[in-house]
């Protein structure tokens, strides 16, 4: 996988912002939990998460299609969503994406061939995480992302206010 190497600076006050959440010690919320099924519908995806990413780590708040309650950042997905906070992610095939052709996950269990995020980001701006979608096949076209935005705005509110 690429090397993830974001602006130090920015990283130590996105950094800072994720832990003013307290989110990651704290219960998981059923609400973020009803978006992620949501999200999941809306994308026909066996696999979707809410998740924040830590320094060394992504944090699943919700997820449906994973086991795992974290991973390495390294690994993530999502690590590389959160580097463009105004921007969702879309890889349809990411055998095909040198930045993930080499990923755990993507070669081994839960096998991800599409991915698409979009990032949650806290009112000063820093992308604490994302809500994403993810499937075991690769696809030509992409869902309707505006309705993902829209479950990630809804997402972004409660992780700010939990």
């Amino acid at each position: 996988m690429g090397v993830y190497e974001p602006n130090l600076i920015h990283e130590s006050l996105r950094q800072a912002a994720v832990d003013r959440t307290g989110i990651v010690r704290r219960p998981k919320h059923p609400a973020l939990q009803a978006i992620v099924e949501d999200a999941a519908r809306l994308a026909r995806a066996p696999i979707a998460a809410v998740t924040i990413i830590d320094q060394a780590r992504q944090w699943f708040a919700a997820r449906t299609g994973l086991d795992d309650e974290e991973g390495p950042r390294s690994d993530a997905f999502c690590a590389h969503t959160i580097l463009r906070p105004g921007e969702p992610l879309i890889i349809l095939d990411a055998l095909e994406d040198v930045r993930f052709a080499q990923n755990p996950a993507v070669l081994a269990d839960p096998h991800i061939r599409f991915y698409a995020g979009i990032p949650l980001v806290n009112r000063a701006g820093y992308a604490l995480g994302a809500l994403c979608v993810a499937d075991t096949q690769p696809r030509s076209e992409v869902f309707d992302i505006y309705r993902l935005s829209h479950l990630a705005r809804s997402a972004e509110r409660l992780v700010s206010a939990i």
